[in-house]
């Protein structure tokens, strides 16, 4: 197993293209309680106009950091490498693209893992309860210290793009157009189903410790069978099938000696993905936000989802689902449109025939590309 860690541990430097905003506080939070202050780690790409009119907000799904794409400050590839970038679909030749790492989560943010500095030690489950608003909050906060008032554009995918949809309805009046990306107004009872399974797996393993486990002794174990769960659910059957089939390991590979030991390709791949994972991030910021998607609910600003979405200002909105979603079904991008086209002058719906399940937008550019950037150039 590799001991690369890349969460970002108190007084360890960060990547050289991210920076920090400092938001003072105190910092409410949505379900109670609040933090004394936050801090939020983003990148940006291309150049804010004179007239501060060409930004983006992106903002990312459950795991990954502010590093969406390579720039000249940090060349490795990012995690939405096909998309951003001069020429690509959110092409910073045109926009001022700005992406954070959620609030909660472990790569320079505030979240369970950052040391609460009324005690120097690590909040834990002393972090207030998450909620996919205050993961919008925070971002609208970064936005502000840039001095920019109102973007052109939110975006995101997964909890991205439920962040993406609360951020427009706390501040309608401070964007102009959403994209949405394999998300929803709410969770389904499916998806709910499985993460709250992913949790409790994370929560008995032992060495988790009622969230009090320290730095090398991490629930590991817990994080490997949640993760490998959630990998099962993130790709489709049918690509499953198209890649792995019923193809056996070799037989070299393969210990005889242990009881039902690996024996399938597929188990092997999820294992190996498994594994670079559990080092990379905090279990207790994977609880929290988890347990925020789980929670969040349009209905709960205005008593429907029709009254809240009708606090949208939009101008325009695009809303892209994949047809083996089973994680966001793509009924609910058609639930989400609907409801959008009775508030919002131009909805743009797209459903895409991808095979790759839930993480089609990491991976499928040939289809995700084109719809996001006839959208963006349309203006």
């Amino acid at each position: 197993m590799s001991s690369a860690r890349i969460i970002i541990e108190p007084g360890s430097r960060l990547p050289s293209a991210t920076r920090i905003a400092a938001i003072p506080g105190p910092f409410g939070m949505q379900r109670g309680g609040a933090l004394p202050a936050i801090e939020v780690a983003y990148e940006t790409w291309g150049t804010l106009a004179p007239g501060k009119d060409n930004a983006v907000l992106l903002f990312t799904g459950l795991s990954p950091s502010a590093h969406a794409a390579a720039s000249p400050q940090d060349p490795t590839p990012g995690w939405w490498e096909y998309m951003l970038g001069p020429g690509k679909p959110l092409d910073t030749r045109t926009y001022y693209v700005i992406c954070v790492n959620s609030l909660g989560s472990c790569f320079g943010t505030t979240g369970p893992a950052s040391p609460d500095p009324r005690t120097g030690k690590p909040y834990r489950l002393g972090f207030p309860e998450l909620s996919v608003e205050d993961i919008a909050r925070a971002g609208h906060a970064t936005v502000q210290n840039l001095g920019i008032t109102r973007l052109h554009t939110v975006m995101g995918a997964s909890l991205g793009g439920m962040s993406a949809l609360a951020y427009a309805l706390l501040h309608p009046e401070a964007v102009e157009n959403l994209v949405s990306l394999s998300a929803a107004t709410r969770a389904t009872a499916y998806a709910i189903a499985l993460r709250s399974l992913q949790r409790e797996i994370i929560r008995h393993d032992p060495r988790w410790n009622s969230g009090n486990y320290e730095h090398g002794k991490e629930p590991v174990e817990g994080m490997r069978l949640a993760r490998k769960l959630g990998l099962a659910t993130y790709r489709s059957a049918k690509e499953w099938e198209q890649r792995f089939a019923h193809k056996r390991l070799p037989a070299e590979l393969v210990d005889k000696k242990t009881v039902f030991d690996m024996e399938f390709e597929v188990e092997s791949y999820l294992e190996a993905n498994t594994r670079k994972f559990i080092n990379s991030f905090d279990a207790n910021c994977y609880l929290y936000l988890s347990r925020a998607m789980d929670l969040f609910d349009v209905a709960e600003h205005g008593g429907t989802t029709e009254a809240g979405l009708s606090r949208l200002r939009l101008r325009r909105a695009l809303v892209i689902g994949v047809e083996t979603d089973i994680l966001f079904p793509f009924d609910q991008q058609k639930q989400l449109a609907e409801g959008l086209k009775q508030v919002v002058p131009e909805v743009t719906l797209a459903g895409l025939p991808s095979i790759h399940g839930h993480d089609a937008f990491l991976v499928d550019k040939e289809r995700f590309g084109p719809a996001v950037g006839q959208f963006l150039s349309a203006r």
